[in-house]
């Protein structure tokens, strides 16, 4: 793929060697984002001290680049350089492009001049990646008005803010929280920046739908909480819900409907969750927190919610990992109501397996969901409902908090139950830390 002849390189025992782009450092996130640099004695030249020693010879002019630019353009000409490569009316070499340094920049971009009555739902989002564009956003259309959105990039807030009617795109997460003509946030960045999201928008008296987890750990869920109760204690409440939006399935309330909260069950979910790269931004513990964190918290509130009770202790066992992370774990719940659960969370399975597999036992009764397509009932006889298409409960998720809001009702899941879930989810890491069972 290289294009070089090897037995030319073999005979002569010459070695190639490429630069990686800029230097070393480049395509290493802990690196380039988190601003972990290189021993200089272990990598002399890194992608930063590259661009600085190419900096300090320009400054000291002992490169000399003028020769090199043969036009320069305002930014607002742009058009015109481009023309201008595209035609070959004139030889050129380097071509600057040149900001306006005394210009301010617009801190935000106006799409519409739309006007918001303060009494319906107004939504503001923050983040706006694959999931959001793909699940969130369609089936909030109709339910409310778009006013901002931000985003980490610009251009993403651009197209989102096109495509679903928003008002204006946001430079910062700030501009759209301080906003007074929106009452209500969409909260789906990483998960590292949803608590501090959460807090401020609750300090300022606004509704919040933020996507799982609710927090990357204890200090941050206690936070969350004391916020969370002050609003109370100052009459101020704000609607606030995770996006737990398995509970809304057809499958599920079918199961909620079969058997009451009193009843002890027993209740196995399996997650064949599939393998997903070590350095991935989930995996990373500063950024995704971990796969038990960011999505095995998922099926312990699922677990929950078809107890019907609060959890009251937490176990939990993971398999040996080469890479040192606990993607493949038991977990076991035991609840108030005398209830069980296993969370079998694998992430070393196969792709041709259904994803999803939940069973409920009680009172003679067992009940599978095979991956919310399907649903068996086994009693005195064996009923199967097919659905169709997968139904994991998105849109009724979104649909039943944006009404609650409208309708002056509390959000669809409690914030008890989502402290609740979250910090059990939390005790699973406390179980396999110390090796033992976590009472709640």
């Amino acid at each position: 793929p290289t294009g070089f002849n090897r037995p030319n390189y073999y005979k002569k025992e010459l070695d190639l060697k490429m630069s990686c782009s800029y230097g070393p450092g480049r395509y290493d996130s802990a690196y380039e984002e988190k601003g972990r640099d290189y021993p200089i004695s272990y990598v002399r030249w890194t992608e930063n001290r590259n661009m600085q020693s190419f900096i300090d010879l320009i400054a000291s002019k002992k490169i000399d680049i003028s020769k090199l630019i043969t036009h320069t353009f305002k930014l607002e000409n742009a058009k015109e350089a481009y023309d201008m490569i595209h035609s070959k009316s004139e030889s050129f070499g380097g071509i600057l492009l040149q900001y306006d340094t005394q210009k301010e920049l617009k801190q935000s971009v106006q799409l519409n001049q739309s006007r918001f009555n303060p009494q319906e739902t107004n939504v503001g989002f923050i983040g706006a990646g694959s999931f959001a564009q793909g699940t969130l956003l369609p089936n909030m259309k109709g339910l409310c008005n778009f006013v901002g959105v931000s985003t980490a990039k610009g251009n993403t807030a651009r197209y989102v803010g096109d495509k679903y009617g928003f008002s204006y795109c946001a430079e910062t997460a700030d501009d759209i929280i301080n906003d007074d003509k929106i009452n209500t946030i969409f909260i789906t960045t990483r998960h590292n920046l949803h608590a501090e999201f959460i807090i401020k928008a609750i300090k300022k008296n606004k509704n919040v739908f933020v996507e799982k987890p609710m927090a990357m750990n204890e200090k941050e869920l206690a936070e969350i909480k004391t916020a969370y109760e002050k609003s109370i204690a100052q009459e101020k409440p704000v609607s606030f819900m995770v996006g737990f939006n398995r509970r809304f399935s057809p499958a599920i309330q079918s199961i909620k409907e079969m058997f009451n909260d009193k009843q002890a069950k027993a209740i196995n979910i399996s997650i064949n969750a599939g393998q997903m790269p070590p350095d991935h931004w989930v995996n990373d513990t500063e950024i995704g927190g971990g796969r038990i964190i960011g999505e095995a918290c998922h099926f312990i509130d699922l677990a929950m919610y078809l107890a019907g009770d609060k959890i009251v202790s937490v176990s939990a066992d993971s398999m040996k990992d080469p890479d040192g992370l606990n993607n493949s774990v038991v977990i076991s719940l035991q609840f108030n109501n005398g209830s069980v659960a296993s969370v079998n969370y694998f992430s070393n399975g196969s792709k041709t397996l259904a994803k999803e597999q939940i069973e409920v036992f009680c009172g003679g009764t067992v009940v599978q969901i095979d991956d919310f397509k399907k649903i068996v009932v086994y009693g005195n006889k064996v009923k199967t409902t097919r659905f169709k298409g997968q139904d994991k409960g998105h849109f009724k998720e979104v649909k039943l908090f944006l009404e609650n809001i409208n309708n002056g009702l509390p959000a669809p899941i409690s914030f008890d139950e989502c402290y609740l879930s979250t910090l059990a989810t939390f005790k699973v890491l406390e179980s396999l830390k110390e090796n033992r069972k976590i009472l709640m």
